[in-house]
């Protein structure tokens, strides 16, 4: 299993391919659902990381996809701006797909 990024920035793609992960950056909403789509079709992809703005950006499909989908597992990554929390994500995932509130 692989992984691969799905980020709104250069800098943080570029991180990632000198740890050895692939990627993709895109900033519209459609381009952020097709590379979902592109990457849940390839089956040597295992874990999807997205930053953190994209994630913001298509919350209901990403979460659907969390939801319904074994595969890939997407992994909030924060991203170079540090601008959202993702312990506060992770509680927030957790809440509305298990109904606990820690």
């Amino acid at each position: 299993m692989r992984m691969y990024l799905i980020s709104d920035n250069v800098d943080t793609q570029v991180g990632m391919r000198l740890a050895g992960v692939d990627g993709v950056v895109v900033h519209e909403p459609g381009e952020v659902l097709a590379a979902l789509a592109e990457v849940a079709a390839d089956e040597e992809i295992g874990i999807v990381l997205m930053t953190s703005k994209l994630i913001e950006l298509c919350r209901e499909e990403v979460y659907a996809i969390k939801q319904a989908r074994q595969r890939p597992l997407i992994v909030e990554v924060p991203d170079r701006h540090g601008e959202t929390s993702v312990g506060a994500a992770i509680t927030s995932y957790i809440r509305e797909a298990v109904g606990i509130n820690i």
